[in-house]
């Protein structure tokens, strides 16, 4: 038996209500339909995300002020850029400005729970 590869990845999170309306307001996002009662569960592709209820146990205030360091979470966009300028525009943090790479147009930001996200723009 091998891994083949992610499958599904989710974030713990403060407060699941605010991070959900975070991730659909200011990335499009969809909610699937179908989801446990401790997390919301988007239609993403390759892999579906999800943020969820921290698991019993984990207190992230204690973690650091940035849950997640040390861990890459890439997210990709049709047009990183212009989700660049809607969340600016929103007033969420920006931790990496726009740049041109290896992987498109990409640049970072925070979500409401300290976790860094990066988005790029080439398929």
């Amino acid at each position: 038996m091998t891994v083949t590869g992610p499958d599904f990845f989710s974030l713990q999170v403060r407060d699941l209500d605010r991070a959900a309306a975070f991730y659909e307001t200011h990335l499009g996002l969809r909610r699937l339909p179908v989801a446990p009662p401790h997390a919301v569960v988007f239609g993403t592709e390759t892999i579906p995300f999800a943020v969820r209820e921290p698991v019993p146990g984990t207190d992230l205030d204690a973690i650091s002020p940035r849950p997640g360091s040390g861990v890459a979470l890439w997210l990709h966009a049709d047009d990183a850029q212009g989700l660049h300028d809607r969340l600016a525009e929103a007033d969420v943090p920006i931790l990496t400005e726009p740049f041109d790479g290896p992987f498109g147009r990409t640049f970072a930001f925070s979500d409401p729970d300290g976790y860094a996200i990066t988005v790029h723009d080439k398929a």
